[in-house]
C-alpha cells in the first residue's frame, strides 16, 4: 500500500461545463434503447451521467483504461476501480439544448476491510447546475479493490415485485454506453482482459447503466409519481449477455419505493427511490 497521504486529496474539487447537445442526447437514448427527448426537454434522470467527460488522452489512461490516477482522485496503487453506488436529489430537471456546469468536491476517503480484502472508498459531491440554478445533487461511491476473485453469485434474495422488466445486456449495449461515456474501463469491453486479468467470466455490466434501467422501470411503472431523490449500491456483478431483471414495490406510507436489479432471483443491485405524487 502506498505510505502517500491521501487526506490531501480532501476537499479539491475541479469543474466541468457542457452544452447538452441534442445529438449526443440521441446517443444515449439509442445506447439505453430508450425514446429520443428532443431540445427543450427535460433530460432523463441519470442521463447526465453521458455528460460532462473530462476525455484524456491514451498516454494518460492506466491499464485498466481508466485515467491514471492521482490527478483529481487519489491514488490507489494497483488496486480494481469500481462503481460502488451513490445517493442523488433531484432539485429540477436539466434542460436539453443549454449549457450546464457540474462542480466536483472530493467529500470522503476511507479505507475499509472487506471479504476480498482491503478496500478504498472515495465518495466525490457532483452538483449539476443551469441557468444558475441548482438542478442535481449526487454523492457518488468508487470503491478500488485489492486483485482477487470477484463475488460473482447473489446470496440475498430478492423479495415479490409490484413490477418487473427484463434486460437483455448484450456486447453491443456495452460497447455502445462505454462509448457514449466514454467510459475506457476494459472489463466492459475487452473480454482477453476481463477474464484473463481481472478474472471475470464475461464482459461486466456497467454498474451506472444498471441504475439507470432501475430507476426507468420505477418510472414507467409509476407514471403519477415524480422523482425527488434516488439512491443505490452494488451488491455483486452482472455478466453480459445473461439477462436481469428490474423491480420494485412501493414502501409502507406511500412516499418512498424499494427498486432493484437481480438475476436468478438474487440481487445484484439495491436501490429506494423517493417520489411525490404529480
Amino acid at each position: 500500500m502506498s505510505t502517500v497521504d491521501l487526506n490531501q486529496w480532501l476537499g479539491r474539487q475541479e469543474t466541468s461545463s457542457e452544452f447538452i447537445s441534442p445529438s449526443h442526447v440521441k446517443k444515449i437514448a439509442y445506447s439505453l434503447n430508450a425514446p429520443v427527448p428532443q431540445a427543450g426537454d427535460a433530460l432523463p434522470r441519470l442521463w447526465q451521467w453521458a455528460l460532462f467527460i473530462d476525455p484524456m488522452p491514451l498516454g494518460e489512461l492506466g491499464d485498466d483504461g481508466h485515467p491514471k490516477r492521482g490527478g483529481f482522485l487519489p491514488p490507489a496503487d494497483n488496486r480494481n476501480r469500481m462503481w460502488a453506488g451513490g445517493r442523488l436529489k433531484f432539485h429540477q430537471a436539466l434542460i436539453i439544448g443549454r449549457d450546464a456546469t457540474r462542480t466536483s468536491t472530493i467529500k470522503a476517503i476511507k479505507e475499509k476491510e472487506g471479504s476480498t480484502g482491503k478496500l478504498l472508498f472515495v465518495t466525490v459531491l457532483h452538483e449539476y447546475s443551469q441557468d444558475g440554478q441548482l438542478c442535481i445533487t449526487e454523492e457518488q461511491d468508487i470503491v478500488y479493490r485489492e486483485p482477487s476473485p470477484p463475488k460473482l453469485t447473489g446470496t440475498e434474495a430478492s423479495p415479490e415485485a409490484q413490477w418487473s422488466g427484463d434486460i437483455e445486456p448484450s456486447s453491443t449495449m456495452l460497447f455502445r454506453y462505454s462509448a457514449v461515456t466514454f467510459n475506457g474501463h476494459r472489463i466492459h469491453y475487452d473480454f482477453p482482459y476481463v477474464t484473463e486479468v481481472e478474472g471475470y467470466p464475461g464482459l461486466v455490466v456497467h454498474g451506472p447503466m444498471i441504475a439507470t434501467y432501475v430507476l426507468n422501470g420505477f418510472e414507467q411503472a409509476n407514471p403519477d409519481k415524480k422523482v425527488t431523490g434516488f439512491s443505490f449500491r452494488g451488491v455483486r456483478p452482472l455478466i453480459s449477455p445473461k439477462p436481469f431483471k428490474v423491480e420494485g414495490f412501493i414502501e409502507e406510507g406511500g412516499q418512498s419505493a424499494k427498486v432493484w436489479a437481480q438475476q436468478e432471483g438474487t440481487f445484484a443491485q439495491i436501490g429506494q427511490v423517493e417520489f411525490v405524487q404529480e
